[in-house]
């Protein structure tokens, strides 16, 4: 679902273009406003949505969940991101997430955590789970036994 501004509703405040990792959101010269150059090359983080305090950047929903005749519509509050999917049947579906809030260069280096314990690389746990998750225990795939 690549990105794409509404102009009317962009201040032209650059934090979409500063967030971007791929370097797509750019500020057109002669509006003042955002606007993303390469569509095709959207990485789909959201990262530029999450961002506006306008509420001005939207994305392009794909027909493999969203047929036509449907909207994407994602609503910014200062500590979460809404989105709302209205169905080509008129059906709307809404998901909620969490902005997270840290300064940039506040979050601690992966470097400063401890090194993986040994044969962790072999486990089905990601790195540091379940500690960082709050949860004593993650589910596990069964092993499957020699035959």
């Amino acid at each position: 679902m690549p990105t794409f501004v509404a102009p009317e509703k962009c201040k032209g405040c650059m934090q979409c273009v500063d967030v971007c990792p791929s370097d797509i959101m750019h500020i057109d010269p002669v509006q003042g406003r955002a606007y993303n150059v390469e569509p095709a090359m959207c990485w789909e983080c959201f990262a530029c949505v999450k961002a506006c305090p306008e509420g001005a950047i939207d994305v392009r929903g794909y027909a493999d969940f969203a047929p036509l005749g449907h909207r994407v519509v994602p609503n910014r509050t200062p500590d979460r991101i809404y989105w709302t999917i209205r169905m080509r049947d008129g059906s709307v579906k809404e998901f909620s997430f969490p902005i997270r809030k840290a300064k940039w260069g506040s979050i601690a280096s992966p470097a400063t955590e401890p090194a993986p314990l040994e044969g962790a690389l072999s486990g089905q746990l990601l790195s540091f789970e379940p500690d960082y998750l709050a949860v004593d225990e993650l589910p596990t795939l069964p092993t499957a036994s020699p035959h």
